[in-house]
């Protein structure tokens, strides 16, 4: 991911960056496959494709800022794909009995709410800027969905990926309670600069 305002946003599409992207967004049906299945060896190979998904979302925004390669594309796409490995890993977890109900009601109607804002703002043709909590809200709950994929480390019989989905989860709501007053004014300024025009 890139902070809005860091870099010069370019309006192409082929980059390094973006074919990372893409392959991230390519691993996240395989995972899924694998992880309901819910057998050790398919599990094992769930964790491997999730952890290489997770992981690269670093370097896909390492080699756009370093290679100067900031696309409007990469800028949609790279948290969308994001959202999909949070969504996809939280609803497996549930459906192999991982996590309880509430957990993926939580993060699937927070994301729903969050892309309906972007498409809002989409409208006045704003786009928020990434913010540091966003990401590392993003980065706890994927360490801790890859945690419980992989069922380790344990700690007196329980996984302790599960403490790190609920720091993951306070957190979310934090950030969307973050995300309304910023989409808020935002849309105060642009509004009232359109008015004045």
């Amino acid at each position: 991911m890139v902070e809005e305002g860091t870099e010069e946003v370019h309006s192409g599409i082929y980059s390094v960056a973006n074919l990372v992207t893409v392959l991230r967004l390519l691993l996240v049906p395989f995972f899924f496959a694998m992880l309901i299945r819910d057998s050790e060896r398919a599990r094992l190979a769930a964790f491997a494709l999730y952890a290489l998904a997770a992981s690269t979302d670093w370097i896909d925004g390492q080699i756009a800022r370093r290679t100067h390669t900031v696309t409007q594309v990469g800028k949609v796409i790279d948290p969308l794909v994001d959202r999909l490995l949070l969504a996809s890993g939280v609803i497996g977890l549930y459906i192999i009995g991982e996590l309880p109900l509430w957990i993926p009601v939580v993060l699937v109607l927070r994301d729903v709410y969050l892309l309906y804002g972007s498409y809002v703002l989409e409208k006045d043709r704003i786009i928020l800027p990434v913010t540091y909590i966003g990401k590392i809200t993003t980065a706890i709950l994927l360490t801790g969905f890859s945690s419980l994929i992989a069922g380790w480390p344990t700690a007196g019989g329980t996984v302790l990926g599960i403490w790190l989905v609920y720091v993951g989860m306070v957190l979310s709501l934090i950030t969307a309670v973050k995300y309304t007053f910023s989409a808020r004014l935002a849309l105060d300024k642009a509004r009232a600069a359109a008015r004045s025009v």
